[in-house]
């Protein structure tokens, strides 16, 4: 049997290091995370190869004193607690001080720090942990931190890295990340001498999230505000129609820590239930403020994830205030005139690049629309002279939000302060002082429109609704908005089923496996009008059906509802339902291709413009924006 031994502390270190240091975005991270603790308003990053052969992150936080400098490198030394009742409550990103110890455990590593009220800096050098030299050194306030040749001493650590291009793109996810976490605080990350990212800090989560993420993306995002018993969320979350086809682009952040947590995101993609398109996930940047005390921080070597307190209550936030800010935007997507003169619909991931993505504010009041004058076809489209006059009538009233969230104030702007000079131990990219940071466009707002009249002026192949308003015409795909109209009515709390007794039972022979599924959720189906039983040799009898359900769609509609139950039927009751409503209101509602009476276009086009209707059941828009401007310019008018 092998002896039992005590290993020696470079080797303990080596383990331990392992735990915080997975590869160089393990040091970026906890170096950035540092540098916020300690008070900086920019921070720069800087990488060759991947963050392999250099890191260097450069602070002008409140710097370290010369007598702690040797102190800091050493495991579970930290500023940030002092006994057991600091962990109850931590308000800091690091806490552990685990990180500086494993970082020069694997590495070369120096130091240059100064505090304000110090003349000269500290140079503090260490190779594989083992410190090599202090000295008195000119340099910056702030710190400084010099990260080479990572894994030296560990090479089997360094078979598992990857290509420098995968290292160096975690390492600006981390700080866009940081980026996101701190919009007061100016992050810059430069990859083998050029500058990836600069965001300004001032202190506005729209800034960094279009410095972050773009333009375009930033223009598909709508702001996110609510709050609830002892939680706040605040941020900003994808309109359906930008949903990816990925997480990547859904940001946590818990009192300014990233972390991944499924309460978060569940409460998140259930706000999207029936608006989103299948298969398509939304992104967001939202922001939890908790009390120190609801959530513990300490259960992750890395800190990325965390336990609350109270769960169900984060949930409730995070869901209700996006399903708020989901409810009360007005934009609609636009149609976008291409170069060959055709139309293309933005907000359609199937078929466009993300930058086609653009919305615009639309106007919130309802009017009737009138009758069409006699004499005119119902899908012509009447001439200026002819527009008949709208008269106002009172708004339709929007269905009121579940819970709204209580309005949160701003966090006060930061100014961004200009970069320091790097230090000159390595010959930086940027020696002479950082530019100032670009300015960030302007982020379109949505604002209210005047009250305008609208009308029904036509229907265009027995499937688009045009309705005019302004000097805006919008194309409404009439099934969807009735589609939707329809799954709304039934899946209201208060809704009943009208169920129609058949003069004579409808017999149909389903797949085996179908009708076993039937049966089984037999007690679900009759909740919701269907009344059907085993009518033997393999054939079920419905004597009832809903009233939304015509006589020669019901073998039809059955046969699609057993295909979704047999998919769903693990999930809860709300999950199931939901398909069964999607599937009935699709049966139900008026197909495109058939002629619509005006009433029926009318009744439509109403629910559109009052804003009730926005995304069809599976995430679809039902409306898009075509300007008059558009138009001119495609006939050469402007």
């Amino acid at each position: 049997m092998p002896h039992i031994q005590q290993l020696s502390p470079h080797v303990a270190d080596l383990i331990a290091a392992g735990e915080v240091v997975e590869r160089p975005a393990s040091v970026v991270k906890e170096l950035c995370e540092n540098a916020v603790d300690a008070g900086a308003k920019t921070v720069t990053v800087e990488i060759q190869h991947g963050g392999m052969t250099l890191i260097r992150v450069t602070d002008d936080g409140c710097g370290i004193a010369r007598s702690e400098v040797p102190t800091a490198f050493l495991r579970h030394a930290t500023s940030k607690i002092k006994n057991e009742y600091d962990l109850e409550a931590i308000g800091t990103l690091g806490f552990r001080g685990e990180a500086l110890a494993a970082i020069a455990a694997v590495s070369r590593l120096e130091i240059l720090t100064r505090r304000q009220e110090d003349a000269l800096g500290t140079s503090y050098t260490l190779e594989g942990g083992e410190p090599q030299g202090q000295e008195e050194a000119g340099c910056p306030l702030g710190t400084t931190l010099l990260v080479r040749d990572l894994f030296y001493n560990t090479p089997a650590r360094l078979k598992f890295m990857k290509k420098d291009a995968a290292e160096a793109a975690a390492c600006l996810a981390v700080v866009q990340r940081q980026a996101l976490a701190r919009p007061e605080v100016s992050f810059k990350f430069i990859k083998d001498g050029a500058q990836e990212l600069l965001t300004p800090g001032d202190g506005a989560l729209r800034s960094a999230l279009y410095a972050v993420l773009g333009r375009d993306m930033a223009l598909g995002f709508t702001q996110v505000s609510g709050s609830g018993e002892d939680v706040k969320v605040t941020g900003f979350t994808s309109l359906p129609t930008c949903c990816r086809g990925t997480r990547g682009n859904q940001f946590f952040f818990v009192n300014g820590r990233w972390v991944k947590s499924a309460a978060m995101t569940a409460a998140l993609e259930q706000a999207y239930a029936n608006q989103k398109m299948v298969g398509r996930f939304p992104g967001c940047v939202l922001h939890l403020e908790v009390k120190l005390n609801g959530v513990d921080v300490n259960v992750h070597p890395t800190k990325q994830e965390v336990k609350f307190g109270a769960e169900r209550q984060v949930f409730s936030a995070v869901y209700y205030a996006v399903l708020s800010a989901l409810g009360t935007d007005k934009s609609r997507p636009a149609a976008v005139v291409g170069r060959a003169g055709e139309a293309v619909v933005e907000g359609k991931q199937t078929s466009l690049p993300l930058h086609d993505f653009t919305n615009k504010g639309t106007a919130g009041t309802v009017l009737t629309v009138p009758a069409q004058p006699p004499g005119r076809e119902p899908a012509a489209i009447p001439p200026a002279e002819e527009k008949p006059a709208p008269v106002s009538a009172a708004p339709v009233p929007a269905p009121p939000a579940l819970e709204p969230p209580i309005p949160v104030e701003p966090a006060p702007s930061v100014s961004a302060q200009p970069s320091r000079r790097e230090a000159a131990v390595v010959p930086p990219a940027e020696e002479k002082p950082a530019p100032t940071p670009p300015a960030i466009p302007p982020v379109p707002v949505l604002e209210e429109e005047q009250e305008l009249p609208w009308w029904v002026a036509g229907e265009l192949f027995h499937t688009y609704i045009i309705v005019e308003q302004g000097d805006k015409a919008l194309l409404i795909d009439k099934h969807a908005a009735h589609e939707r109209m329809n799954f709304d009515k039934m899946r209201a709390e208060d809704y009943l089923p009208m169920s129609q007794t058949l003069l004579t039972p409808v017999v149909f022979t389903p797949a085996p496996e179908e009708a076993a599924v039937l049966l089984e959720h037999q007690e679900e189906l009759d909740r919701l009008g269907f009344d059907l039983s085993d009518f033997g040799g393999g054939s079920l009898a419905v004597r009832a059906v809903p009233d939304y359900v015509s006589l020669g769609d019901v073998e039809a509609t059955l046969t699609e509802i057993a295909g979704k139950l047999a998919l769903t039927g693990s999930t809860g009751y709300r999950e199931r339902r939901d398909d069964i409503l999607h599937t009935m209101a699709c049966k139900a509602a008026i197909k495109g291709g058939w002629k619509s009476g005006t009433e029926e276009l009318e009744r439509v086009a109403r629910a559109v413009m009052a804003g009730e209707v926005k995304y069809c059941p599976h995430g679809r828009p039902v409306a898009i924006e075509l300007t008059q401007k558009q138009l001119e310019k495609q006939f050469k008018r402007s």
